[in-house]
Order: C-alpha cells, then structure tokens, then sequence
C-alpha cells in the first residue's frame, strides 16, 4: 500500500522540483550565452579536465553523466564538431573508445569556468548561510548515496 507524502513532504518536493528545474535552467542559459554549449555539455568537459591524461572511456563518461550512451554519442560528435573534444580507440580494448578534451577544449573550458562559477555562487550559496549550505551538501551527500551503487560512486569526492 502507496504512504502518500504529507502536505510538508509535498511542500518541500514541489520546492525541489521547482527549484532545481530553475537553477538548472539559470545555469544552461549562462553557458549557452557564454559559451555556446548546453550545461550537460560543459558537465562533460569537466569530467574530461579531471580525468587521468584528459580523457575518459565513453561508458565511463556516460555513467559519471548519467546520460545514455546513444544520448552521450551524440553529444561528443557536437563537442567534436567544435574540436573541443575527440574520439580515440581504446589501447586496451579495440571495441571501446575513449573521449579525450583537446587543448582547445579546455581553453574553453579555462576561459568559461570563472563566469559558470559566478553563476553558480549567485544562484545557491549567496542566497544561503554557511550553515544552510553544510546542510544541504550533507542532504544531497545523503540522496545520492542512497541512489548511487556504491561502486559508481567510489571515484566521486563530492559523495566523500
């Protein structure tokens, strides 16, 4: 039998939603304006700079994306296409490929990093105390622990 959410949980999930959807939109329109590219697309780059050498399997982007492999595909033909990115084949198994951030890539992603940031300081920790931010990352380190198997989020440090 369904536990329906109380009118607070319901409160405090159509806040979330609502909140999320925001700032996420906030955060796509600065990147588009800034750099041309989608927040989703930036998210890859990040994961690409932070990678041993720059680069990264495709089904490990993928899954530290958590978007489909047809969907991350597409996406690295577009980051391709702006040489910002590029495929290579994976030495150590001929069936996988590796997406690798070119130097032009992460001069894009140098030169657009300090305006996301601000966008992202504006938009969540000016508008909260250094209390209320400690406690959201620990409930957000909480709902993702309990979502993420615990395998996938080994080489995560935020979930740390």
């Amino acid at each position: 039998m369904t536990t329906w959410l109380s009118a607070e949980e319901q409160r405090v999930w159509q806040a979330f939603l609502h909140a999320t959807t925001l700032l996420e939109d906030h955060l796509d329109r600065q990147l588009q304006r800034d750099a041309g590219m989608p927040h989703i697309y930036y998210g890859l780059l990040v994961q690409l700079s932070a990678a041993p050498d720059r680069r990264l399997r495709m089904t490990e982007l993928a899954r530290h994306a958590k978007i489909t492999r047809s969907r991350l595909s597409h996406a690295v033909a577009r980051l391709e296409q702006r040489g910002w990115v590029r495929r290579e084949d994976c030495p150590s198994d001929k069936r996988g490929q590796l997406a690798v951030l070119t130097d032009e890539g992460y001069e894009v992603l140098r030169r657009t990093a300090p305006g996301h940031v601000d966008a992202v300081r504006q938009a969540l920790f000016a508008r909260l105390t250094p209390e209320q931010q400690k406690s959201l990352g620990e409930i957000m380190r909480i709902v993702a622990e309990g979502l993420q198997p615990s395998e996938a989020g080994a080489d995560l440090p935020w979930l740390r």
